[in-house]
């Protein structure tokens, strides 16, 4: 179980790789694993924490949003 975080930061510390998948998961279907649609605010609040998340742990071209400039 997740401790309470005071910051992005402190959340995004907290979130392991199973986490960090669901998250995803949830943002790409719009539902959590027990069906229930996520709402916009949740969406919102899913995003930025996948973001930050990959900011930390994956290099640029594997990130969310990443575009190939070639």
């Amino acid at each position: 179980m997740l401790e309470p975080a005071d910051s992005l930061t402190g959340l995004v510390d907290q979130i392991d790789l199973e986490t960090y998948y669901r998250l995803k998961s949830a943002v790409e279907l719009g539902k959590w694993n027990n069906g229930e649609r996520l709402s916009r605010k949740q969406l919102e609040y899913c995003l930025q924490a996948i973001i930050a998340w990959e900011s930390r742990h994956l290099p640029e071209d594997q990130r969310t949003g990443f575009v190939c400039k070639a």
